[in-house]
């Protein structure tokens, strides 16, 4: 999605240091951050940019957020319990909030009492979609990535763990827009068979929203890939594409020669400028697994998350969101125009320098 910003003024990103989590901007998206499954009883707090909320599910069982403290004395709510009615009980004086950010009950204050205006707390918009909670910290003008194998019967879809990952979000789509890294950070998993020499490519629109590139690789077909592929081959070939979701979102999709298509998206939610959290949902196609343990299937691509993590753990701070302090080639063509795209949707005047 390409989006514009009005005010540029109310912009706090630094690009050199890429510091990104105090631009109001990224209030208004969408955000994973928990398993639908995981959140079936009682309360738990959430960080999204640096901001916590308190989510819970309500009497009917639809996910609620609120900020995550009290009106009366600031105590978390996330620490509190949640009642019969569906609404959300302070730990410390009891009072009482629904999902709409409605203080309904004070204790203290008796019944009938008249509550006070400022006594209730602003509702964070919260949904459920691919078998996980989102949420948006302001109003919402981003929109939640397209993903229409979701609705397709023929596909089946494989949830993974929300994850804390010591790393920055910008940190985290940077690596998963590029593929020059296959043969160095992913040689336990599929990298042996890579190509470490990389094509010039062509960015472009992709279906559903996304903006990436088209390419091809050859990946190795051990360690687990033959649950993946579906294939005895050392090695297998696919066709692929990569894309972006601003902000933070990556697609990739995969067909190998049989049919078979392997579809992921990749969320990374900022935690705060330098820690996320990250999950990624698989879409496939394959009738063979249809009735396959979710653990084996998704467990190659585990590994694989793995590998990225263990690297990205090691780089400090967030990227720079300008060109200062790293140097870009023609094989990070796909990251440098996401950061382009990102620091229009961040600070629409600011002057932007092209891609290499």
């Amino acid at each position: 999605m390409q989006a514009s910003v009005s005010n540029p003024a109310r912009s706090t990103t630094d690009l050199a240091s890429g510091a990104f989590c105090a631009n109001p901007v990224l209030d208004e998206f969408w955000y994973p951050v928990a398993l639908a499954s995981e959140t079936v009883a009682g309360a738990r707090r959430i960080t999204v940019l640096g901001k916590h909320y308190a989510l819970w599910r309500d009497a009917a069982g639809n996910p609620s957020a609120l900020p995550d403290r009290c009106t009366h004395r600031n105590s978390p709510l996330s620490a509190g319990s949640v009642t019969a009615e569906g609404c959300l009980r302070c730990p410390y004086h009891g009072w009482e909030f629904d999902g709409a950010g409605r203080c309904v009950a004070i204790p203290s204050s008796g019944p009938g009492a008249t509550i006070p205006p400022k006594a209730h707390l602003p509702a964070v918009p919260c949904v459920e979609r691919y078998g996980l909670v989102w949420v948006c910290p302001g109003e919402p003008r981003g929109t939640i990535p397209m993903m229409p194998w979701d609705d397709d019967p023929t596909f089946r879809r494989f949830q993974n763990p929300v994850q804390e990952w010591a790393v920055s979000a910008t940190r985290m789509v940077d690596n998963f827009m590029d593929y020059s890294h296959f043969p160095y950070v992913h040689v336990v998993s599929f990298g042996g068979a890579a190509a470490t020499e990389i094509p010039d490519m062509e960015l472009g629109p992709l279906p559903d929203g996304f903006y990436g590139y088209e390419y091809e690789v050859i990946a190795a077909n051990d360690s687990g890939g033959t649950s993946v592929s579906l294939q005895d081959s050392p090695v297998v070939h696919r066709r692929m594409s990569t894309g972006f979701h601003l902000p933070f979102a990556v697609r990739s999709t995969i067909e190998y020669d049989s049919g078979l298509q392997h579809i992921l998206l990749l969320l990374s939610t900022p935690v705060d400028d330098v820690n996320s959290l990250f999950t990624f949902v698989v879409w496939r196609n394959a009738e063979a697994d249809a009735d396959a343990d979710e653990d084996t299937v998704m467990a190659f691509d585990r590994l694989i998350g793995a590998e990225d993590k263990l690297m990205l753990e090691r780089l400090s701070g967030p990227l720079p969101l300008g060109n200062e302090g790293v140097v870009s080639v023609q094989a990070d063509k796909p990251s440098v125009e996401w950061k382009r795209q990102l620091r229009a949707l961040l600070a629409p005047r600011q002057e932007d320098v092209p891609c290499p």
